[in-house]
């Protein structure tokens, strides 16, 4: 038995949680203290993890909510290892059980999927007791598979007080303003089952919505930090639609200049509408949607539910409501053409969605993590290739070779751009004469023709100052981690 209620000797790491202060550490922290102990926390993306950390912990409990988080997490793991070759390694998170063969030959003594902090609760319990891990409910080891928790939790409000301020993550940028941001979840999971998304083989389906006080009690605490703006970073925060507008009623009628966004699918507009004047009068900043395709055929493959005419709609939808949308896309896939991608520039230019759209959107290419939906498509033998456990992902090529190689002179383009800060638009028109030169057969002679592009910025978009690609994240270069075998940006 060895004593884990001494300061330190549970290790709570994030990696990254796309630029806001990591709520994977705050709610299980404030779990653990409950139960009497007293964790450390570090966000590896803005703070050093020393050696020291590593060698006081008895318990390491990685958080892996995305690709990236576990990329860099493995990194966290393999030191660790080195460091302290006693330490129980968890990863937990929705990345964790998809990619659980691998994690636990490699890296994890265990895992937890799904609704994780209970689990983690009694695993650290586990350990304290010298007991067996194979039986601890909810977390999966190498002798016996537990599956993600997929129950709603008693969960408290999250606890922040050991996390890097505000200060240290993303802003809103409202016109010359910024403000600070801060971030919650009302709910986990999905009603809906999007082939590419790392949701559906998690949850299959199926959401939790966290307790209403829950969720306000974070909010206060956060705007006591200097919050000024709260993403809600639900997967879809129209899946509980009347809870949703009550939380964001209840956040503006306490703190009535704090603006807020929030995810939401394109067919939860349609179906939704008349939700959204209220939503802006309540301070929505903007909306952000996983449009990820205007081709027919791609929207198939992924199961998104809606078409390039309800996107249309949508945005008229949000327009009237004076909501700006933040549409995000992979622009990317095995079934994307090249006429694809062109009608993609055009609608975006025609949509005056250029200042809406970070350049980076343009880049994503189609990620294929174990587990994945679209592994059980009819065709997926026709274009999947094998599995690089590695990297966690599967691999593929484009049937058109053009695809392949404008994705690299795409990502190569974006992150120049966004090096030297250029403006959005003129990032936007570098990318397109790229486009067409590269894939100069599929032009039709009035694209040829087009006139010069206008280089005035247009309608500004209030936005996060680290991009939030919804199911996206940026490659490990962006984040200044070129030597972690970095790759192009992929879909959560």
């Amino acid at each position: 038995m060895s004593d884990l209620h001494s300061p330190g000797a549970v290790l709570l790491v994030a990696c990254y949680e796309l630029g806001h202060q990591p709520l994977n550490l705050a709610s299980p922290l404030a779990m653990l203290r409950q139960a009497g102990y007293d964790p450390a926390t570090i966000d590896t993306s803005v703070s050093a993890l020393s050696d020291e950390a590593l060698t006081r912990a008895r318990v390491l409990a990685i958080s892996v909510p995305m690709h990236t988080a576990l990329r860099l997490g493995v990194r966290v793991a393999e030191r660790a290892r080195r460091l302290n070759s006693g330490v129980t390694i968890c990863f937990y998170g929705l990345y964790a059980t998809l990619n659980a063969e691998y994690l636990l030959r490699e890296h994890a003594d265990t895992l937890i999927g799904g609704e994780y902090e209970e689990a983690l609760v009694t695993l650290v319990q586990a350990v304290e007791r010298g007991a067996s891990l194979t039986e601890v409910p909810g977390v999966t080891t190498r002798d016996g598979a537990a599956g993600p928790v997929l129950r709603r939790l008693p969960l408290l409000p999250p606890t922040r007080d050991t996390l890097p301020a505000l200060e240290n993550y993303a802003r809103l940028a409202t016109g010359d303003e910024m403000r600070l941001a801060g971030y919650v979840e009302a709910s986990r999971g999905c009603l809906h089952t999007c082939r590419h998304c790392p949701i559906t083989p998690v949850y299959g389906g199926r959401f939790f919505v966290l307790p209403r006080e829950t969720v306000l009690a974070d909010i206060r605490a956060q705007v006591a930090a200097g919050a000024r703006h709260v993403t809600f970073g639900d997967p879809d925060f129209m899946n509980g639609p009347k809870r949703s507008l009550d939380l964001v009623r209840a956040l503006h009628n306490e703190f009535p200049d704090v603006t807020f966004d929030a995810t939401i699918k394109v067919e939860h507009i349609l179906e939704r509408r008349e939700y959204f004047p209220e939503m802006a009068a309540l301070g929505c900043a903007f909306i952000v949607s996983a449009v990820e395709s205007l081709s027919e055929d791609v929207l198939r493959h992924l199961a998104k539910g809606h078409t390039r005419a309800d996107v249309v709609e949508a945005l008229s939808i949000l327009d009237a409501a004076g909501i700006p949308m933040r549409p995000t896309f992979v622009a990317f896939t095995p079934w994307t053409t090249a006429h694809d991608y062109l009608e993609l520039l055009d609608f975006v230019e025609e949509y005056e969605l250029i200042e809406a759209v970070d350049a980076i959107q343009f880049a994503i290419r189609l990620l294929v993590p174990p587990g994945s939906a679209l592994l059980s498509e009819p065709d997926a033998s026709g274009w999947v290739g094998p599995l690089d456990e590695a990297a966690f992902s599967y691999t593929w090529t484009h049937s058109d070779p053009r695809m392949d190689a404008l994705q690299g002179a795409v990502m190569a383009l974006v992150e120049r751009a966004a090096a030297q800060e250029q403006p959005a638009r003129a990032t936007f028109y570098a990318l397109r004469t790229l486009s067409e030169e590269r894939l100069a057969a599929d032009q039709e002679p009035t694209r040829r023709r087009r006139r010069l592009p206008v280089l005035t910025a247009g309608r500004p978009t209030p936005h996060l100052t680290e991009v939030w690609f919804c199911c996206a994240e940026p490659s490990l270069s962006q984040l200044g981690l070129d030597g972690l075998d970095a790759s192009p940006i992929d879909v959560r």
